[in-house]
């Protein structure tokens, strides 16, 4: 018996690892932005005066633009794929 998988099968390894690199890709991403956003958020109100309000605010925008994008982009790889 032939256990070897068609290169197009869903359980391909390659496929797999590059599935894995996308998603680690996104992640670290995400970590980095909302850090920015958090570290610009800070030295803002500290030189506006600010207390807590744009540490807070910052991350925020900054995560809802990521889902922005993240939905963006998987609804049109979603549309290639059909």
């Amino acid at each position: 018996m032939n256990s070897k998988l068609p290169p197009d099968s869903p359980r391909d390894p390659s496929d797999n690892r590059r599935f894995l690199m996308r998603y680690a890709s996104l992640g670290t991403q995400l970590l980095v932005a909302i850090g920015l956003g958090v570290f610009a958020g800070i030295k803002l109100d500290q030189w506006l005066r600010t207390s807590p309000l744009l540490a807070c605010a910052l991350p925020l925008l900054v995560l809802s633009g990521i889902f922005y994008k993240l939905m963006k982009e998987t609804k049109s790889r979603k549309d290639e794929n059909e």
